[in-house]
């Protein structure tokens, strides 16, 4: 009897050819282009903390640089942002970085003062007449990234730095009354950083650095009789209306100033070039975003600090600015004379301001007459 069954494969051989045949189309859907499946990755998971309290608006700015990274990277990477004082001070950011105790961090250049006096050149002082953009371009395009590194390798800073954010023009700060002459300085508990500290001190004040959040607290008690910080916003949240009812706007001390977030160099080395290349890029656009940020909050706690605060704001008299200058002058030659990298910093920017400053002047109206034609009844600062 003739039997035409076809013999039946075994259910191994079947998976085999399943298998086989999956293959070859996974192999043919390349060749023609098609999309892959990606396979889940476990992200990389990074520690960083700010120097900011976690309620100040630079701890937001913070928080804003690592959600663009971790959104421009697809969640391949994932930055944590814990506020200060949650593993390290705030002023013990850099060592903690360079040791891997924090895989990196969000704050300033001038809080790093005392490892090297240098690093305060990046914001705390008078800029030569270039406000926080032009003194990022001069970082950018005018050597100032390549003194920055020569500068940490000097102190042993085993980090990556990427300088973002121009701050707008630092008030000389909040008094009990309004600061009418340079010698009104003189005896004042004062807090700031940086070289500001010794600018300071040369008008004459006691200066005390402290990080934001202990600030308000020091005046509330006495330590303090007068300080400054940077914003409306941040004066404002950290508490700054609370102890002082006077503001003075405008000011040489840090006249351009921007963040720094700081990545510790073994671990950054160690990410993908990709990843690294979004980084760089995540830097630029936190940079512009922080910018426009910046002018909308600061000018509404600017306007709710006059009217329900109920806080006077005067215009800096130009005899202390321009004693400012004086005493910046002679400070900078002395560590100069002391430090041949502060001594090159300043070369370099002398270099590049008087370039670039003359320009910015030459070139830009001045808002005020604008200002004063559509909104003349909104009167500026007063002056003392």
């Amino acid at each position: 009897m003739k039997n035409d069954a076809k013999p039946k494969k075994d259910a191994g051989s079947s998976r085999r050819n399943f298998l086989g045949g999956a293959a070859a189309g996974t192999a043919t859907a390349a060749a023609l282009g098609f999309p892959m499946i990606a396979t889940a990755q476990t992200p990389t998971q990074m520690r960083f903390q700010s120097t900011w309290p976690s309620k100040d608006i630079f701890h937001e700015y913070a928080l804003d640089f690592a959600k663009k990274v971790n959104d421009m990277t697809g969640g391949e990477l994932k930055i944590d942002v814990l506020p200060a004082g949650a593993v390290v001070p705030a002023f013990g950011l850099l060592e903690a970085v360079s040791k891997g105790t924090l895989d990196g961090g969000h704050g300033v250049l001038a809080y790093h003062y005392g490892k090297n006096n240098a690093l305060a050149l990046w914001g705390s002082g008078p800029g030569y007449g270039m406000d926080a953009n032009m003194l990022l371009a001069w970082h950018k395009y005018g050597g100032g990234k390549e003194l920055l590194q020569k500068l940490y390798q000097s102190v042993g800073g085993n980090v990556v730095s990427f300088l973002y954010g121009p701050m707008p023009t630092q008030p000389l700060g909040w008094f009990k009354k309004p600061v009418t002459k340079a010698e009104d300085m003189k005896g004042l508990k004062f807090r700031t950083v940086g070289i500001s500290i010794d600018v300071f001190n040369g008008m004459g004040a006691a200066v005390n650095a402290l990080p934001g959040g202990e600030i308000v607290p020091a005046m509330d008690r006495g330590l303090l009789d007068a300080a400054e910080f940077n914003n409306a916003s941040s004066d404002r949240v950290l508490g700054f209306p609370d102890v002082a009812k006077t503001c003075m706007l405008q000011s040489y001390h840090q006249n351009a100033e921007q963040f720094e977030v700081m990545f510790n160099k073994t671990k950054y080395d160690a990410l993908p070039p990709k990843m690294r290349s979004i980084i760089e890029n995540a830097a630029e656009a936190a940079s512009a975003d922080m910018s426009w940020k910046a002018i909308d909050r600061y000018s509404k706690d600017y306007a709710e600090m006059q009217t329900t605060d109920k806080v006077k704001f005067y215009k800096t008299p130009d005899s202390v600015l321009q004693k400012q200058l004086e005493v910046f002058d002679q400070v900078a030659e002395k560590k100069a004379a002391e430090n041949p990298l502060f001594k090159e910093i300043i070369a370099s920017q002398l270099k590049f301001a008087e370039r670039a400053t003359r320009w910015d002047m030459d070139t830009n109206v001045n808002r005020r007459m604008a200002y004063n034609h559509y909104f003349g009844k909104k009167a500026p600062p007063k002056k003392v």
